[in-house]
């Protein structure tokens, strides 16, 4: 399996000594349909045991690439896990972010559009079907859907069987449109017990080496 996915811009770091902007966690639009449950869970865990000026330090170490339309809404480019997960612990939590792009339009679409120009929309659900239309995205974190073989690439990267690529958006999603191409047995996000063998060797077989973040044996 394939993902259509448009070329791609990387996204810009924040600037030396750009100001970064805190804004409810609530308020920002997701730019991708669903997120891999486990790894939310993991994230809860990890929130829950840090205090408020834990949160808060390592928060505005991870900022929030940004886009705003003319009318001030706001939508996320990354970070939709750890985001989740704090927003299901405390409703009211805040983050800290920075603009990447700020469209001159006060319309979803047109937004939505510029998004998808770029490949910053990730528009596939939780079972890997698409491209959707961009209006099928949730308006809040809380909305995004269940992916399974979203959180079973967590746990392959959490291994370390697969390198991280941030310059590449939605890098985890290719791997994982990848391993749903191959056999492997009914596992779930709580339950990916059944399918970390196979997906462990097939992790390191040289029928992976095409895609970003191949470790081999």
């Amino acid at each position: 399996m394939a993902l259509r996915l448009p070329p791609y811009q990387p996204l810009p770091a924040p600037a030396a000594g750009q100001e970064l902007i805190e804004l409810p966690i609530a308020s920002l639009q997701p730019t991708q349909l669903c997120v891999g449950l486990a790894e939310v869970a993991s994230r809860v865990a990890d929130f829950g045991a840090d205090d408020a000026a834990q949160q808060r330090t390592y928060l505005a170490g991870k900022p929030v690439p940004l886009v705003r339309s003319r009318s001030g809404a706001v939508w996320m480019v990354d970070r939709h896990h750890r985001l989740r997960a704090l927003l299901e612990l405390q409703p009211d939590a805040t983050a800290f972010g920075y603009v990447v792009l700020a469209v001159d339009s006060d319309e979803p679409a047109v937004v939505l559009d510029a998004l998808h120009q770029r490949g910053w929309l990730y528009l596939y659900d939780g079972r890997g079907l698409g491209p959707l239309a961009p209006a099928a995205l949730p308006p809040s974190l809380l909305g995004l859907q269940d992916d399974p073989y979203r959180s079973l690439v967590w746990k392959l990267k959490k291994e370390k069987l697969i390198e991280a690529a941030p310059l590449i958006p939605f890098h985890e999603f290719r791997w994982g449109a990848w391993l749903r191409s191959r056999t492997l047995p009914p596992f779930s996000s709580q339950r990916l017990e059944p399918a970390l063998p196979a997906a462990r060797a097939l992790a390191r077989s040289q029928s992976a080496s095409h895609l970003a973040g191949w470790k081999g044996a």
